[in-house]
């Protein structure tokens, strides 16, 4: 079997559910002839024509609508905004409609959307082409937002959204659209939503990262296994519901928590995974949870780009500062 790309693994999702469901739709800016800006829909609209792989305007608020009356006629549309920096003016249909179908008419309708789109530094773009603002989904009631980090995963996660009866946010990390490779069964298995993932098991702290940032995430832990310091990395991998109680297993072992994001950090996710864990599992800490962020500033330019970003040297202090406290010295 041959190892893909997770962008080749969002390909191959797509093909497979556009194939067995007659009623999927993908449609967005440039994904049907060129096969999307970052070729994530590449040969679709040729396997499966374009009624049911349709290039649009460039028109975002157009875009999000559209999904909305074709959700609520029994279809199942995968809308793609180019880059997330684009989304905010489909906002408004987001929340004011996709996010509030199921509630406004007592369950009558649902609104089975998956809104896609490329997000995150890392690739020297211009700052509306880097933008991490998950946090603004994750506070709409009745959305999914789902933030896959490798490729097997983004293929059982964008399946299981597809076939979900409600609006998810699907955010797919650019920056490791190619970083890695893996073998993905084509065989239709979805992954569970609402769950976390246990990447790395470990006994003394608990790293908590998504998307791309888990790739600095995952090389911290490694660092610090050389120093004997055993870190669990969890990839919470649906932000909103969030799997909190595989967060307090963790803690249950590790007593310390680090939570990494590349969003800004004022109101970031990680602000709201601090909040439950206090909430739900206070007792259970040695330590402060720390954060490792974003700046809260407009992600800058590529020259400054990586020093924007949460590298490696940031997370591993930031897990020295929390065995520090809770024994007095670094282990």
């Amino acid at each position: 079997m041959a190892q893909i790309t997770l962008v080749e693994s969002i390909t191959q999702a797509l093909a497979y559910e556009l194939n067995a469901d007659q009623r999927v739709v993908v449609f967005g800016e440039d994904v049907g002839i060129n096969g999307g800006v970052f070729r994530a829909t590449d040969g679709l609209q040729q396997q499966f024509g374009v009624d049911r792989v349709r290039d649009t305007p460039l028109a975002e608020t157009m875009i999000a609508g559209i999904a909305v009356g074709m959700a609520a006629q029994g279809l199942r549309p995968v809308a793609e905004f180019q880059f997330m920096g684009f989304i905010y003016p489909a906002i408004d249909h987001v929340l004011s409609h996709a996010a509030r179908y199921r509630n406004r008419t007592r369950g009558r309708l649902s609104c089975p959307i998956v809104y896609r789109a490329p997000y995150g530094g890392g690739i020297h773009a211009p700052e509306h082409h880097s933008e991490s603002m998950e946090a603004l989904f994750a506070h709409i009631p009745g959305l999914r937002l789902v933030i896959p980090s490798s490729p097997a995963r983004a293929y059982g996660l964008l399946l299981a959204a597809i076939r979900n009866p409600d609006p998810v946010i699907f955010l797919e990390p650019k920056r490791i659209y190619r970083a890695v490779r893996q073998e993905v069964p084509d065989d239709g298995d979805a992954l569970p939503l609402d769950r976390a993932f246990i990447l790395r098991e470990g006994n003394d702290v608990t790293l908590i990262s998504w998307g791309a940032s888990l790739k600095e995430t995952l090389a911290a832990a490694e660092q610090l296994s050389t120093e004997g310091i055993s870190a669990e990395v969890i990839d919470p991998a649906t932000l909103k519901p969030l799997d909190i109680h595989t967060v307090i297993d963790s803690l249950e072992k590790t007593h310390r928590c680090v939570v990494v994001h590349e969003a800004p950090r004022f109101g970031g996710l990680g602000a709201e995974i601090v909040a439950q864990i206090n909430e739900y599992a206070f007792d259970l800490l040695q330590a402060p949870v720390n954060r490792v962020t974003g700046y809260d500033t407009v992600i800058p330019y590529y020259r400054l780009e990586d020093d924007y970003l949460p590298g490696v040297s940031r997370i591993v202090s930031a897990v020295r500062e929390v065995l520090e406290y809770s024994t007095g010295e670094v282990k």
